[in-house]
């Protein structure tokens, strides 16, 4: 029984509610500030990513980057290698 007792996850369910609600907290905004983080990265490389492709007339490539999110993976591709090939232009 002694085992039993002093378990961690038996004391849990004597932990008062602050102690969850503390953390159930700080998890929440962790969690937001790991979103937000990754909206913010994912704006900037489609929006550069976007402009480059309008600027070379690339319009196969326009839609996909405008259609399809890679969290910034196929927009930073495009940017450093995909763009030095004429696509668009003649």
């Amino acid at each position: 029984m002694d085992k039993l007792i002093n378990n961690p996850a038996f004391m849990a369910d004597k932990l008062p509610d602050m102690v969850w609600g503390i953390s159930a907290a700080a998890a929440v905004i962790g969690a937001a500030t790991l979103i937000a983080v990754i909206i913010v990265w994912t704006i900037v490389w489609k929006g550069l990513a976007l402009w480059r492709a309008a600027r070379n007339g690339a319009k196969v490539w326009f839609v996909v980057l405008l259609l399809v999110n890679t969290m910034g993976i196929l927009d930073m591709i495009y940017y450093f290698y995909a763009h030095k090939k004429s696509w668009g232009k003649k």
